[in-house]
């Protein structure tokens, strides 16, 4: 496929508001703001020098596909997504630089928090376990083993830092004085529903969420929480094969944990300036696609030709 790596953007014709770790954003209008998702990749809150091959493509598509499902499998569910299709705006010349890696969405207040659900025991989740016997200080049940699953799906929710900072985890409790109470419980529950949602489906397609992050809006016209963001991609979430799955030891992943195994590996982890070999980057990249093409039932190119 054609699409060049692309770590930077910029257009001539929409104002940017803001640059994070993947995504650039662009005002469209009072109402409106251009989501644009580059081949940037971070791994342990910092981000490499170069690029995955198809990155940005696969999140915009799967998080289409995505707020797609949900809302079919939760019909109450609100979500911040209007189209694939560029702003009529959009010069010529900018339409091209963003094709296949662009939505629109809705222009909302954002809750600075990160509404982590996880499924099962891993990652730092699972490094504290083994220290406290607890989950972002929650207490959950003794004698779990490495990728066991938790018995229900817990909220462990983390501070959104700002870019080049990391983000904490904290308590439902702490979370709830960032947020509010009044919105607080409904944010837990609703990240814990759209988990078990997007959960199942994947089950079905041979795929194990073990945990994901989302990220919550508020439409204060209506006093709704709305779903924004990135939503169940590799990028936000660990996909393991459910045919290779076995307690007690590290899991294959569709996602994001190869390239940080690597830098562990490689004695790189948290390092600014990193630059991932051609082979790490292309691996990461076919996992991307193998995800992509388990959870849609169409190839990439497929998805971006219909």
């Amino acid at each position: 496929m054609s699409i060049p790596v692309v770590t930077n953007i910029e257009l001539s014709s929409l104002a940017k508001l803001a640059s994070g770790k993947v995504r650039d954003l662009y005002n469209v209008d009072d109402k409106t703001l251009l989501f644009v998702t580059t081949d940037r990749i971070s791994a342990y809150d910092v981000i490499m020098a170069n690029g995955v091959p198809l990155k940005g493509a696969v999140l915009t598509n799967i998080s289409a596909h995505w707020f797609k499902v949900l809302q079919e499998r939760i019909p109450d569910l609100k979500t911040h997504f209007i189209t694939l299709d560029p702003p009529a705006n959009l010069g010529d010349a900018d339409k091209e630089l963003v094709r296949g890696r662009s939505m629109q969405v809705r222009k909302l207040k954002v809750f600075p928090v990160e509404a982590i659900v996880r499924g099962y025991i891993t990652g730092s989740a699972w490094n504290e376990y083994k220290k406290s016997g607890t989950v972002h200080g929650l207490a959950v049940p003794a004698g779990l083993q490495q990728c066991s699953p938790f018995p229900e799906p817990i909220y462990t929710p983390s501070t959104k830092a700002e870019l080049g900072q990391h983000d904490e985890n904290i308590t439902p409790e702490q979370a709830a004085k960032i947020v509010g109470e009044k919105y607080a419980a409904r944010i837990e529950a609703l990240a814990l529903k759209v988990y078990k949602a997007g959960a199942a489906y994947a089950a079905e397609r041979g795929i194990i969420i073990a945990d994901t992050k989302f990220e919550f809006g508020l439409d204060e016209e209506t006093d709704e929480i709305v779903l924004i963001d990135e939503v169940l991609t590799p990028d936000s979430s660990r996909f393991w094969p459910a045919d290779e799955y076995e307690v007690g030891r590290d899991q294959d992943s569709f996602d994001k944990q190869f390239l940080r195994n690597w830098l562990t590996k490689e004695g790189l982890k948290g390092k600014d300036g990193v630059e991932m070999p051609a082979d790490i980057a292309q691996s990461t990249s076919e996992r991307y696609l193998d995800a992509f093409k388990r959870l849609t039932g169409k190839t990439l190119q497929e998805a971006l030709q219909g």
